[in-house]
């Protein structure tokens, strides 16, 4: 089998990343050049300042308290350092091999095994894990996946994921606003171009918002890739990180209901078990892992 250097596998995911966040850029600009042919200039004008003022509002309200936002909404709880003492120090261990600081830690109230990192820098980030992964992971195996989600601050994941997250955002309310439009929308331009435009519009507008939520899903997975990579590397040995994800993969648990679709790209393994995944399939990642 070959194998490949985790610094690879990294520098490879972000470069993917980074074309598909080009791609829904892309599609926001392209929607509005179509929109703007379809209606009015100054219509159009006023429209795309609105959602951009909205969506200015959401990215920094949401960016500079993303980690509150996602320990708040799972319920989790500070850890107690004599409590989970080995928590702590292995927490303390991936900082130090990492160049990092420590990171604030929770304990998440949930049986399945999984965690989860947040904040928007190395110097404001939480790391959360479950009780599940702290009862049923050896303590190799709970090291390899503290390193992933130290990965995903390393990485500096959640400006990746907030910058898309803004984008879908512009992308829906743009088309929600031109399809409830349409309803008081007269003809003015008469002529079979304008009605093709109109139609073109109304097309990009249902599909559009489909399209760059599966982007979303597909960064998701990238950073996925490049957080484990990133584990190997802060770690230097695969193995643990590999049982760790076959243990997930055993397990037969229902999904965590309490957990929004907004919070779940951020977890370890996708806790929603649904089938349009924002992580890519646990083998797929031990293939990747096997390679290393």
């Amino acid at each position: 089998m070959e194998r490949i250097d985790f610094r690879d596998q990294i520098a490879r995911n972000k470069r993917n990343s980074f074309f598909l966040i080009l791609i829904v850029f892309l599609i926001l600009i392209f929607l509005g050049y179509v929109i703007s042919f379809a209606f009015d200039k100054s219509y159009f004008f006023i429209i795309m300042i609105f959602s951009i003022f909205i969506s200015t509002i959401y990215v920094f309200f949401s960016y500079y308290n993303s980690d509150k936002i996602a320990i708040a909404s799972v319920g989790a709880k500070p850890a107690d350092y004599q409590k989970y003492k080995m928590y702590h120090e292995l927490v303390e261990g991936i900082s130090i091999a990492s160049g990092m600081p420590k990171p604030k830690i929770y304990v998440m109230n949930s049986q399945q095994i999984n965690a989860f990192a947040s904040g928007r820098d190395p110097h404001h980030a939480v790391i959360c894990v479950t009780e599940g992964a702290l009862e049923k992971l050896e303590k190799r195996e709970l090291e390899s996946v503290i390193a992933h989600e130290m990965g995903h601050i390393a990485n500096f994941d959640i400006r990746y994921t907030t910058l898309v997250a803004v984008m879908v955002g512009m992308i829906a309310i743009i088309s929600e606003i031109f399809l409830r439009s349409m309803h008081f929308k007269t003809d003015n331009k008469g002529n079979k171009a304008g009605a093709i435009l109109i139609l073109v519009g109304v097309l990009l507008a249902i599909l559009a918002p489909i399209f760059v939520q599966l982007v979303q899903f597909a960064i998701s997975r990238k950073r996925e890739y490049a957080a484990d990579a990133t584990a190997v590397k802060f770690t230097r040995y695969p193995e643990p990180l590999i049982s760790a994800l076959k243990k997930i993969q055993k397990e037969n648990t229902f999904p965590e209901k309490k957990i929004s679709k907004s919070i779940a790209p951020l977890f370890f393994a996708n806790p929603l078990k649904n089938l349009t995944s924002t992580h890519p399939p646990i083998e797929k990642r031990i293939m990747a892992l096997e390679r290393m």
